[in-house]
C-alpha cells in the first residue's frame, strides 16, 4: 500500500544560507585583489547586496548594479569555488545525511549563479537537476560580461516564477535569509518559511518569517527527520560570565551553542533571569549560584568554574538537581607559584614601601631589614596542586619547606611535613596560605594564628579572602609583627572592574594589594579557556564526567551508530534491575552500558540501536528517584 505521507520538499537559497558568504561578494574580493580600490568597490557591492536581500532594492536593480562593479574571469571563480567548499555553513556540512536521505526532495534556488554554485552543492550531495540559479556570460577571453537575460532567475519575482514551473506535488517548505526566499512564501507556493540566521540577520526577513532559526538542525529537529543532533545545539543557551577567555566563547560557538557572553558577575534579578533557560553555566569566583538561584536554572545541565574554587557554587543542591560541576583544578596553578614567589622577594626587600618612597622623592639606599629568600624557611598553609609546585619552586630558589594540610598528603623533594598550623609558624620566615573555599576555614587565620608566628614573618594570602581575619591582620601589620604582607584575595570583592575597592589594609607600608589576579594570566586563562569548555563538551556530546567535582567520573567511548541514553538517579537500591527490566520489556538491544555510583547520586550510561519506542523513554523518565534523562546521538 502506498504511502499516504504527503512529500516535503526543502527549498534552500545558496548565499548566506548554504554557505556562510554571498558568492558575489567574495569573487569581487578575488577579482580586485591587489586594487588599489578593492575596498571600496567590494563594500558597494555588499551594499547593494543587503538592498537587495532585504527587499529594498528590486532583485534585477541590485543585479544589474553588482555586475557593473564585478571585474572577474572564469579563473576567479575556480579560486571562488574553492573558497566556498571551505566555507559550507556549519549546520550544512555536519548534516550530510540529510542531503544523502532527501536527496530529491531537495531543492537549491538561489539568485546566485550555477558557475559556482553546482561544484559546492554537489559536493554535499544535491543533485545537478534539482539547482537552478543564474549563469553568468562571458567575452572571448572569460571574462564576465552579465548574467544570462533568459533566465527567469535574472529578473523580479524570479523564484516565485521557478517555483510556478516546478508544479511541486506535496508540503514545500523554503529555507533562507533573504526577502525574495520569503516571496516563494508570500505567493502561496509554500507552506512554511525559515529566515536562517545562522550567518546573517536580516531584520525584515526575520519580521515576516513563519519560524527563526538559527541553524539547519533546528529544521531538521521540527520536521523529525535524520540530523546529526538529537537536540539543535543553536537551541541551547550558554551563559558565560565574568569576562571568561574568549577560547571558551569560540569553542561553544563552534560547536553551534547559543552564547551569551557577559564581562562582568551577575546577581539578583538580572542572574535569576539569565539564568533560567540556560543549558550551560560558565562561571569566576564572583557570581554565587546558591540554592535559591539554582532553583530558578529549570534548564541547567551543567556548570563550569573557570578557576580552581568552586564555594561559589552550592554543589549539594547541583547534585540534587543532576547537574555536572567541572572545575579548572591545574590550569593557573603556575600563575600562582610566581605571584607567590615575587612577591616573597619584594616583601623581605621591602620594595613596596621603597618603591613608595622613590615616587616621592626620598633616596634611602640601605641594606637594613632586607633579606634574600635563600636559607629563609617557608611555611605553606594548604599542599594541594599550588603548594607543592610552589614547594618545588621555593626549594630550587634555595629556601627550607615546612608544610601543613588538613589530609595526609606526601612531601615532595625535602619538604617537611607538619602536623599542625602552629608548627609551621613556629619556624617560618614567610608564611603562605593556599587551602581551599570549603565553609570551615572561614577566618582560619585571625589574632590567635597570629600570635603564633614568627616576630618580622612575611605573609601571603593568594588563597581566599575569608579565611583571613583582616581587622587581626591590619593589627599585626601595624605592631610589625607583620613585616609585610601579599593579598590578592578580600572577603569583599568588586563585581566588575567598575566598582571601586575598599579595604582596611589600603595605604600601609609594605603591603602589597593585587586585584584577585593569582592566576590571572594571558597563559593561564587561556589554558582554563580551552580546559573547562573541553571537559563540559565531553559532558554535552558524550556524557563523559571526567573532571567532575560532584558527578561519578566516567570516561566513554565515543558514540558511533547506536542512540546513548543516560539516566541520572539518587543512589538508591533498585534502579538499575528496573533500567534492565524496562529494557527487556521493550526488547531494547544493549550494546554498552555503564554505571557510576557516589554516596548520592547513580549515573547510568546505555547505548542502545535506535529501534527503541517514545514508551520506552517515557517509562524510563518515570522510574522511582529519577532525577535527570538524556539522549544523544
Amino acid at each position: 500500500m502506498a504511502s499516504t505521507t504527503p512529500k516535503k520538499y526543502f527549498i534552500i537559497d545558496f548565499d548566506s544560507t548554504f554557505t556562510k558568504v554571498e558568492g558575489l561578494d567574495e569573487l569581487a574580493k578575488i577579482a580586485l585583489n591587489g586594487s588599489p580600490n578593492q575596498e571600496e568597490t567590494v563594500a558597494e557591492i555588499k551594499r547593494l547586496t543587503d538592498l537587495g536581500m532585504s527587499g529594498e532594492l528590486t532583485f534585477a536593480e541590485a543585479l544589474s548594479k553588482r555586475l557593473a562593479l564585478l571585474s572577474a574571469n572564469k579563473t576567479h571563480i575556480d579560486e571562488l569555488v574553492s573558497f566556498l567548499k571551505d566555507n559550507i555553513s556549519d549546520s550544512f556540512a555536519r548534516n550530510e545525511v540529510f542531503f544523502e536521505h532527501y536527496a530529491d526532495e531537495i531543492i537549491i534556488l538561489s539568485s546566485g549563479f550555477k558557475d559556482f554554485i553546482v561544484p559546492v552543492a554537489t559536493g554535499l550531495g544535491v543533485k545537478e537537476e534539482n539547482i537552478y540559479a543564474n549563469t553568468f556570460t562571458f567575452d572571448a577571453e572569460g571574462n564576465i560580461t552579465g548574467a544570462d537575460t533568459e533566465n527567469v532567475l535574472a529578473g523580479n519575482g524570479g523564484k516565485v516564477k521557478l517555483v510556478k514551473s516546478l508544479k511541486l506535488d506535496g508540503e514545500v517548505h523554503v529555507i533562507g535569509d533573504g526577502f525574495t526566499d520569503y516571496e516563494i512564501r508570500q505567493s502561496g507556493l509554500a507552506e512554511k518559511f525559515y529566515a536562517f540566521t545562522e550567518n546573517v540577520k536580516r531584520n525584515k526577513v526575520v519580521a515576516v518569517a513563519d519560524e527563526v532559526v538559527k541553524s539547519l538542525d533546528e529544521i531538521l529537529w521540527m520536521n523529525h527527520m535524520p540530523r546529526s543532533q538529537s537536540y539543535p545545539k543553536s537551541r541551547i543557551k550558554i551563559l558565560l560570565l565574568e569576562n571568561v577567555h574568549q577560547a571558551a566563547v569560540s569553542a561553544f560557538k563552534k560547536e553551534g551553542f547559543d552564547v551569551d557572553f557577559h564581562v562582568g558577575a551577575l546577581d539578583g534579578e538580572e542572574l535569576l533571569e539569565k539564568i533560567k533557560d540556560a543549558s550551560i553555566v560558565g562561571l569566576r569566583s564572583k557570581t554565587m549560584l546558591t540554592a535559591e538561584v539554582l532553583e530558578h536554572a529549570e534548564k541547567l545541565i551543567a556548570v563550569g568554574a573557570f578557576c580552581i574554587g568552586t564555594n561559589q557554587i552550592d554543589l549539594e543542591k547541583c547534585t540534587e538537581m543532576g547537574v555536572a560541576v567541572f572545575n579548572a583544578p591545574y590550569s593557573n596553578t603556575r600563575s600562582v607559584v610566581e605571584l607567590a614567589i615575587a612577591e616573597m622577594i619584594m616583601l623581605i626587600r621591602k620594595i613596596p614601601s621603597n618603591s613608595e618612597r622613590m615616587h616621592k622623592g626620598v633616596w634611602n639606599k640601605s641594606a637594613t631589614n632586607s633579606f634574600e629568600i635563600r636559607g629563609k624557611k617557608l611555611g605553606l598553609i594548604g599542599y594541594g596542586h599550588i603548594g607543592m609546585q610552589l614547594s618545588v619552586v621555593a626549594e630550587a630558589m634555595g629556601m627550607e619547606v615546612h608544610f601543613y594540610d588538613a589530609t595526609d598528603k606526601m612531601p615532595i623533594g625535602n619538604a617537611i611535613k607538619c602536623r599542625s598550623m602552629e608548627e609551621v609558624f613556629a619556624v617560618s620566615d614567610v608564611v603562605s596560605l593556599h587551602i581551599d573555599g570549603r565553609p570551615e576555614n572561614n577566618d582560619l587565620i585571625t589574632a590567635k594564628e597570629f600570635a603564633q608566628m614568627k616576630d618580622g614573618v612575611i605573609f601571603l594570602n593568594l588563597a581566599r579572602g575569608f579565611v583571613v581575619d583582616i581587622p587581626s591582620l591590619v593589627d599585626a601589620l601595624k605592631s610589625g609583627k607583620i613585616a609585610g604582607a601579599g593579598v590578592d584575595v578580600f572577603p569583599k570583592e568588586p563585581k566588575t572592574n567598575k566598582e571601586p575597592f575598599v579595604s582596611e589594609l589600603m595605604g600601609m607600608e609594605n603591603v602589597i594589594l593585587s586585584p584577585h589576579i593569582g592566576g590571572s594570566t594571558e597563559e593561564a586563562q587561556e589554558m582554563i579557556g580551552h580546559y573547562v569548555p573541553e571537559r563540559l563538551l565531553e559532558y554535552m556530546n558524550n556524557g563523559s564526567t571526567t573532571g567532575s567535582v560532584n558527578f561519578p567520573e566516567v570516561q566513554l567511548p565515543m558514540l558511533g551508530e547506536s542512540h546513548r541514553l543516560m539516566h541520572i538517579h539518587k543512589n538508591v537500591p533498585g534502579i538499575m534491575a528496573k533500567i534492565n527490566s524496562l529494557c527487556a520489556k521493550y526488547d531494547i538491544n544493549v550494546s554498552g552500558q555503564y554505571l557510576k555510583t557516589n554516596e548520592t547520586i547513580g549515573y547510568v550510561i546505555m547505548d542502545v540501536s535506535r529501534s527503541y519506542s517514545p514508551e520506552f523513554l517515557e517509562e524510563l523518565r518515570e522510574i522511582d528517584n529519577t532525577i535527570k534523562f538524556r539522549k544523544l546521538f
